[in-house]
């Protein structure tokens, strides 16, 4: 016979159930507002900022030959780059030389961690250009912090207002020279104020202008944080001799204040004085004591800080320095010789030799036949079978070119004569073209062709298609 479980009657005591709280996944971070400091590290990144700022608003303006020197046009499907002229027929240049940089960006990464990303990326260049603008409309950290929690008021509104426009001028000035990429920039403020630039223009303009003012005005490091991937695959590629930016915990424990006279070894502290410098500095806000985390681009801006607190206290630089964790561990020299850091960059420097090669003996001429969707084929007042083309031939040189056509293939089949033709730097021409036969003569009803353009003055410039002759099948 089976015992029943026990239970107690609570129904005169009830047990009141608390609602049930609601707990985010996600924990929102206090607003960061960096230190602006000076140091080497720093010097070198306003320098190669500057220098990607300048380089991207000044490309478009460059000449060659008479023509932009970096214009991608996508209504007549060319492409310049100084002195080189692509199709669409030459994406592939374009795929081959993204996963070139890719793998430029792994060699970087093994050797030293995120340095792109304090020093190059556009979103840290960006958002560094909104900052200094922010700086001089509401002044350094401490001011910008007491006149972000003061209530409004006109002097708060005024400096707001200012720094939003300047953001907006820049972000617009960032959208209309990316506009100019793909628009003669020569032409493009006359076609923008009058209404000729055409509605993706504009759209494109807007777009850039809002994305720029949203990620580097006011998401900033959350784009690092949440959006970019890069941070990501860091741990994939890092190892124990990456070069990062590591806080020496033998030297700096225990961190604590101190007088700058009195001998801290005998007070049993490190060096580290935990003046919270190097946190201020940080544009991501972390605290690079904590060791290495997900958040550091890298910066140096901290090694910066720290280093000019040890010329303070007169303790020699370093406690915070670019470093790995063999060194700083087990205190041995940096390996070169690895066989990631190895691998990578053997694989880059094959890939750029080859797309040298490749680009070097590229034909600057491309040729297509496409025939004549209408019919198939033809037969004219001579009982001849005829079929219709439309060859299109793009000058990818620098220079006129005078052309001429020829066929190879079966010899029954005859290209009509059509007379040489000149094409200009850059131009495309869509020529007719008819071919014909003698269905008598024919052994099969679809006979594969070969269309040939060669260069008059050039030998070396020739290039060819391949296409189909139709003709009804023979009984």
């Amino acid at each position: 016979m089976s015992q029943k479980i026990p239970t107690q009657d609570n129904s005169a005591n009830p047990v009141k159930i608390q609602p049930a709280k609601i707990i985010g996944m996600h924990a929102d971070k206090p607003k960061i507002f960096p230190r602006a400091i000076r140091g080497f590290f720093q010097n070198i990144r306003h320098i190669t900022m500057a220098l990607a700022l300048f380089v991207y608003a000044a490309l478009p303006w460059l000449n060659w030959d008479g023509r932009q020197a970096i214009l991608f046009d996508l209504s007549h499907q060319q492409f310049f780059i100084l002195g080189l002229t692509f199709a669409p027929q030459d994406f592939f240049f374009l795929s081959w030389l993204l996963i070139i940089a890719a793998f430029g960006l792994f060699v970087v990464t093994v050797f030293a961690g995120r340095v792109f990303c304090g020093y190059a990326c556009p979103q840290t260049t960006w958002t560094a250009f909104f900052l200094w603008i922010e700086k001089i409309t509401e002044g350094e950290r401490n001011a910008r912090m007491k006149l972000d929690k003061a209530p409004m008021s006109i002097n708060k509104f005024v400096r707001r207002a200012v720094k939003h426009f300047l953001w907006l001028l820049i972000s617009f000035a960032t959208g209309f020279i990316f506009v100019g990429y793909f628009t003669p920039i020569h032409t493009l403020a006359a076609d923008f104020a009058t209404g000729n630039l055409g509605g993706w223009g504009y759209v494109f303009i807007a777009l850039f202008t809002v994305f720029t003012y949203l990620n580097a005005g006011w998401l900033r490091e959350q784009v690092c944080f949440y959006m970019c991937p890069y941070g990501r695959l860091q741990s994939v590629m890092f190892d124990k001799d990456t070069l990062i930016v590591s806080y020496d915990t033998e030297r700096g424990e225990s961190r604590g204040s101190r007088k700058k006279n009195i001998n801290h070894k005998e007070a049993g502290l490190g060096d580290c004085i935990d003046c919270q410098l190097c946190v201020q500095v940080c544009p991501t806000g972390i605290d690079i004591r904590d060791g290495l985390q997900l958040e550091c681009i890298q910066c140096a801006a901290c090694i910066d800080a720290c280093d000019s607190i040890m010329d303070q206290m007169g303790y020699e630089r370093g406690l915070v320095r670019y470093t790995t964790e063999h060194i700083l561990k087990e205190k041995t020299g940096y390996h070169w010789l690895r066989p990631r850091l190895i691998g990578y960059s053997a694989a880059f420097v094959v890939m750029v030799l080859i797309f040298i090669y490749s680009l070097a003996l590229r034909v600057p001429l491309t040729i297509d036949a496409i025939r004549d969707r209408n019919q198939l084929y033809r037969e004219n007042s001579e009982g001849l079978i005829e079929n219709v083309y439309t060859l299109k031939v793009m000058n990818k040189s620098q220079q006129a070119q005078q052309y001429h056509v020829v066929l190879t293939g079966d010899a029954h089949i005859q290209l009509i004569p059509i007379s040489d033709f000149s094409l200009a730097a850059g131009e495309v021409s869509n020529m007719p073209v008819t071919l014909q036969a003698d269905p008598a003569e024919l052994t099969q009803a679809n006979t594969k062709i070969v269309f040939k353009v060669n260069s008059v003055s050039d030998k070396s410039i020739t290039a060819q298609t391949e296409s189909r002759f139709i003709a009804p099948a023979n009984p």
